[in-house]
């Protein structure tokens, strides 16, 4: 999966405006200090908080006491409904939800396997919310898969493949298999 910056430009100032929540009355947040703060482009960033409000997520306020809030509890906010709004449905095939891509033989079961990454994207972006990810507060399930061994690496794009284990007497020999 690709996080775009408008995802996690967007995630990051609703974490902003998450941690100064306090109710409905929550004081505004400037989009400047903001941007600011999590050295996002204020530009993008108020296309970004457009969005967010259009779709509910946040109120705004002009003026110069004006600013931008959530518009409800961070407890009520799903990573999953964000990513939806900025960016479309969390797995999407060539613009097509996977149930209705279709392909002939061989590749016929590769609609399953799209299918199983948005069962898999959605088992931990819909389960957490932005109160949880300021409390670091993951589900067991998203607890397990970071306890993992391998969670925090990367793995290379393509196998490489490994150098002969062939014992060598010294470095210029090892060199010498390097060597074009």
């Amino acid at each position: 999966m690709q996080v775009s910056a408008k995802v996690e430009y967007g995630m990051r100032a609703l974490l902003v405006l998450a941690q100064a929540y306090e109710g409905p009355q929550s004081k505004l947040l400037k989009s400047a200090n903001i941007a600011t703060e999590q050295e996002i482009p204020l530009k993008f960033l108020e296309g970004i908080l457009t969005e967010l409000k259009h779709a509910g997520f946040v109120v705004s306020q002009r003026g110069a006491d004006g600013g931008y809030r959530l518009s409800r509890s961070p407890g009520l906010v799903a990573l999953a409904d964000v990513l939806r709004v900025l960016d479309g449905p969390l797995a999407a095939v060539r613009g097509q939800r996977p149930e209705a891509v279709y392909y002939q033989e061989p590749a016929q079961n590769l609609r399953d396997v799209w299918i199983a990454v948005r069962v898999a994207l959605r088992q931990v972006l819909e389960t957490l919310t932005l109160e949880d990810v300021l409390a670091r507060n993951y589900s067991a399930e998203v607890e397990a898969l970071l306890t993992k061994q391998d969670a925090f690496e990367s793995r290379p794009m393509f196998a490489q493949e490994k150098p002969k284990t062939n014992k060598k007497s010294s470095a210029a020999d090892v060199l010498q298999d390097w060597a074009i």
